[in-house]
């Protein structure tokens, strides 16, 4: 019998899937997952299990602004930072540089 992913399962495997240097909506990241749900996404990344192997640190608001961390926003900004993602002076992060395309 095939096991069913969970909301937060295929959430979690969708982010994994966003490589260094490249971030993620929670509007783009439901869209993929075929829903509107972006909240649920969001609550999805507040229960996620492990943060190192779950980069939920790369998921964004719409319009480019950072958002919440479990760890902090400012943790959130240095994580993204070191990875390369630059924040405009505005706090915002530029999405027609750096949004991860899903293919769908």
């Amino acid at each position: 019998m095939k096991k069913t992913l969970t909301f937060d399962q295929r959430c979690h495997a969708l982010l994994a899937k966003i490589p260094k240097g490249r971030v993620s909506t929670y509007r783009e990241l439901a869209h993929a997952l075929g829903s509107k749900a972006y909240r649920a996404v969001g609550q999805a990344m507040n229960r996620n299990p492990n943060l190192m192997k779950v980069p939920c640190h790369r998921v964004i608001r719409s319009n480019g602004e950072i958002g919440g961390y479990a760890l902090g926003a400012d943790k959130k900004r240095e994580l993204l930072l070191e990875e390369g993602v630059q924040v405009e002076t505005n706090g915002r992060i530029r999405l027609s540089k750096y949004l991860h395309p899903y293919s769908t």
